[in-house]
């Protein structure tokens, strides 16, 4: 239950994803078992960690705008409750040609305004709400 609430709290609307307003620094857990199939610069997504659990068939769950300073590496296996990662600042220096600026031109983690998980899930290759996978 605890992991749910965590997911509704100050959520936004869906879009492609919640967007889960939290300070740089908050942990965050994996939310099942599963292999990383992505953790690194993600454009749009700022750095991005990209789970694929096990338990269910062709689910991907992303967490983007982290820290560049991540617990886990591509192809690690974490189990559920794990920190993978941390939510990541607002700015990000050091990655070429990044397109995403704020309004004092300084380079952001992808396309936000500030510290934020957005929390995307897809099942075969589709994003879906990722409110419909859970039960209140």
């Amino acid at each position: 239950m605890e992991r749910e609430i965590l997911l509704l709290l100050g959520a936004s609307s869906y879009h492609l994803g919640l967007d889960i307003p939290a300070p740089e620094g908050t942990y965050l857990y994996a939310i099942d078992d599963g292999y990383i199939s992505f953790a690194s610069w993600g454009a749009g997504g700022g750095y991005t960690i990209v789970l694929n659990l096990i338990n269910y068939d062709n689910i991907s769950v992303s967490y983007c705008h982290v820290s560049p300073i991540m617990f886990v590496n591509y192809g690690d296996f974490v189990s559920r409750k794990k920190a993978i990662g941390m939510v990541g600042p607002k700015n990000v220096y050091g990655i070429h040609n990044n397109p995403y600026k704020d309004s004092n031109g300084n380079p952001t983690n992808g396309a936000t305004t500030g510290s934020h998980l957005h929390f995307a899930i897809k099942k075969d290759g589709k994003n879906v709400n990722p409110l419909d996978f859970y039960n209140y």
